[in-house]
């Protein structure tokens, strides 16, 4: 069924640049494979011009058009399941968001979540983020990132393959506004260190707190989250501004 989706929808078969046999760089996200149901493949027939952004490495997203409004845009970066994203855009309509997740599961369970609630102040792009932020984000243009349990990569070989590193940071806080803010959480504390870490030697960026933020009260709870509870890991919350 899914190359049909793809035989529908072309975009959704390629989720970065890199052609095949060329060198990966280190990339915003992991592959994983998921059959889907029948009402995730309706919601790509049926939704996806409507809610969905394409990857065009030529032209700049133009939020004010997408939104029709010029509300605060925030751009969230691997969504997952998608449960978090859909609960912070429907209990705060006066802010745009965009959400990047190349796991076809998880972005089309959203999109029909969305289409279903008619969120109109979300989007989704199935794409590689950091290309999507190198290529089609203008600078100084995004209000805050929301980054909630990446994949933690916990052997230390695997280090390497991280998304928060000194690069990618600076990539974002190119992108934010003055005011604007990067959020991130996780429950691998070796991570958490890391992203403080990067963060804090980020030029542009200032911590408004003396080490880890404080719980945000409006950021429902994860799937992630709740295993990493489950298994007696702590979490941490990073906020970073732009100054």
């Amino acid at each position: 069924m899914e190359n049909e989706i793809y035989d529908l929808i072309p975009s959704l078969s390629k989720v970065e640049k890199r052609e095949v046999g060329e060198h990966k760089q280190v990339k915003s996200f992991a592959m994983r494979g998921q059959k889907l149901r029948d009402f995730q493949i309706e919601a790509l027939k049926e939704h996806f011009d409507e809610y969905c952004l394409v990857f065009d490495e030529n032209s700049k997203l133009d939020f004010k058009k997408i939104f029709g409004n010029s509300n605060p845009v925030i751009i969230e970066i691997g969504f997952g399941m998608g449960y978090t994203t859909e609960q912070i855009a429907l209990e705060h309509p006066e802010v745009n968001y965009l959400g990047i997740e190349v796991f076809l599961y998880g972005f089309s369970k959203l999109l029909a979540h969305v289409a279903d609630r008619k969120i109109n102040n979300l989007r989704l792009m199935r794409f590689d983020a950091k290309e999507v932020l190198e290529d089609m984000v203008e600078e100084n243009s995004v209000d805050g990132f929301h980054i909630f349990f990446p994949d933690p990569w916990p052997k230390k070989r695997h280090h390497k393959k991280r998304l928060i590193q000194d690069e990618f940071a600076s990539l974002l806080a190119s992108r934010l506004k003055k005011g604007g803010y990067i959020y991130c959480a996780t429950d691998w504390q070796e991570y958490a260190d890391q992203m403080l870490e990067v963060f804090s030697r980020t030029p542009g960026l200032r911590n408004p707190y003396e080490g880890f933020a404080e719980h945000v009260k409006w950021r429902p709870e994860t799937g992630f989250e709740r295993k990493g509870l489950d298994a007696q890991r702590s979490i941490s919350e990073v906020w970073f501004e732009k100054v």
